[in-house]
């Protein structure tokens, strides 16, 4: 067993191997995944709408016109 060489031919075929269960996998989970990317994004649109609308709130200049 020592004397046994690893071939190229024989880590090509570990990793096309190790490639296609991977990609099997997540050709199973894409529509999930998908559908939390857009969830993710959703929220993370809302929250920085609400933080930058109070932000707005917070550091908004009044100015009164008075007439003479």
């Amino acid at each position: 067993m020592a004397n046994k060489r690893v071939t190229r031919a024989d880590l090509e075929q570990g990793l096309r191997g190790l490639q296609d269960d991977l990609q099997g996998r997540v050709e199973e989970r894409k529509s999930g995944i998908v559908a939390a990317a857009v969830g993710v994004g959703v929220v993370l649109v809302v929250v920085f709408y609400v933080l930058g609308r109070r932000s707005g709130k917070r550091r908004s200049t009044l100015v009164e016109i008075r007439r003479l």
